[in-house]
């Protein structure tokens, strides 16, 4: 059995959609005839989503907070003794976006088949990332997925609420320079022309200032368009090439030697590397495939490389701590923890006060970097609205000679 989704019609002509589940396009299509609806398509939700992942798409998986939401809501409903289809059931109806649900309902179809819970998520890898159904199979595996399900519960919320608070950071620094760009921009383009249009019929000569004021006017009112194309070109062309690997390569290994970005690109990167290899290490994840599996959620390709070739160190028989040490890239307290850990027999223990130090660091550093960063641009701001009354004032306080 299996989810679908359909169009039909009914006897005044009024479209219909929805889900049901049937065997086949062929039962749907019946179901809906019970149903007194004329069928115009049917669609298997896996088979939907498949066209939907080869395709252009803005929207590809599910983001991280109805992640969370949808974890814990089967954690709890796992916990409290509900069978599997029922709870995936149960939290589908409770979804209101109608691409969750019938995600959720094809994930069900599949248990129901007989399959696992992890192979009805491996039907949908845009939605469920590879960290996410390895931790399934390892719960299942191991017989305690309700427990496995909290854990996972747990680090998606953890990581949704991180990535939260840098979005809720950046919002006010990116809102000041989007309006000092329109304000500035709106100046030159309306204001500065009524006013300079006075000096401009003297003879005499302006001060450099005013000039190359005029001058900007000038050309934003005349190329705007092609102002606001180029940078779209440019952007576009900085994001084609930032997807090369070489030049991403590159890119990365400067944002590591950078003073400030490096040392926040090594915490963010961190964090997340030891918060994950902790929940599967925990989950009984085997720790080859926990590393492999792990190093897949660091954006940095240095220190990616660096996991992967550290995974090759452990299978040959090397320490894990040992092993991230060689390539100097990750920081000495985690590597420390995490030699802890192994000595101890306690590396999940280690790893997740690991990631806590990281994350902790990462919120200080932010913060700090945003004390410095709002006044910075008010500053800045304030500069370039100074230097444009500057080029206004400095024609008046010689307009007895330009009269001349």
């Amino acid at each position: 059995m299996g989810a679908f989704e359909y169009v039909a019609m009914d006897k005044a002509g009024k479209q219909a959609k929805g889900l049901l589940e049937g065997d086949t396009p062929k039962h749907v299509r019946q179901l809906l005839r019970d149903r007194n609806l004329l069928p115009v398509s049917v669609t298997e939700v896996a088979q939907r989503e498949a066209r939907r992942q080869r395709s252009f798409s803005l929207r590809r998986g599910m983001s991280s907070a109805e992640l969370a939401l949808i974890t814990r809501q089967l954690a709890s409903l796992s916990q409290s003794g509900l069978p599997l289809e029922e709870a995936l059931l149960a939290v589908s109806q409770q979804n209101d976006q109608p691409r969750t649900k019938s995600m959720l309902l094809g994930v069900r179809a599949k248990v129901m088949e007989g399959h696992t819970l992890a192979d009805g998520f491996s039907e949908f890898p845009q939605a469920f990332p590879e960290l996410y159904r390895a931790t399934v199979a390892a719960g299942e595996q191991s017989g305690h997925l309700d427990v496995v399900l909290e854990r996972l519960a747990d680090y998606t919320e953890a990581r949704q609420e991180l990535r939260q608070r840098i979005t809720n950071a950046l919002v006010y620094p990116i809102a000041l320079v989007v309006m000092a760009v329109a304000i500035i921009s709106f100046m030159l383009a309306t204001v500065v022309p009524k006013i300079v249009s006075v000096f401009e019929n003297t003879s005499a000569e302006l001060p450099a200032l005013t000039s190359g004021l005029i001058a900007t006017s000038d050309f934003l009112r005349a190329y705007w368009l092609l102002v606001i194309i180029g940078l779209g070109v440019v952007a576009y062309a900085t994001w084609w090439v930032l997807q090369r690997d070489v030049p991403r390569r590159r890119y990365h290994s400067l944002l590591l030697r950078l003073p400030v970005i490096g040392r926040l690109t090594r915490g963010v990167n961190t964090a997340r590397f030891t918060r994950t290899l902790s929940i599967l290490a925990g989950s009984g994840v085997p720790i080859l495939e926990a590393l492999n599996i792990s190093a897949e959620v660091i954006e940095n390709l240095p220190m990616r490389d660096a996991v992967m070739e550290a995974t090759l160190r452990v299978r040959e028989g090397g320490s894990i701590s040992k092993s991230l040490a060689t390539s100097k890239l990750f920081p000495p307290m985690m590597i420390h923890l995490i030699s802890s850990g192994e000595a101890g027999g306690r590396l999940e223990e280690m790893l997740s006060r690991a990631a806590a130090g990281q994350e902790r660091e990462v919120d200080g550093l932010i913060a700090a970097l945003l004390g410095i960063l709002q006044p910075l641009l008010i500053i800045i701001m304030g500069a370039i609205v100074l230097t444009i009354v500057l080029a206004i004032l400095l024609p008046i306080f010689e307009i007895n000679n330009l009269i001349r």
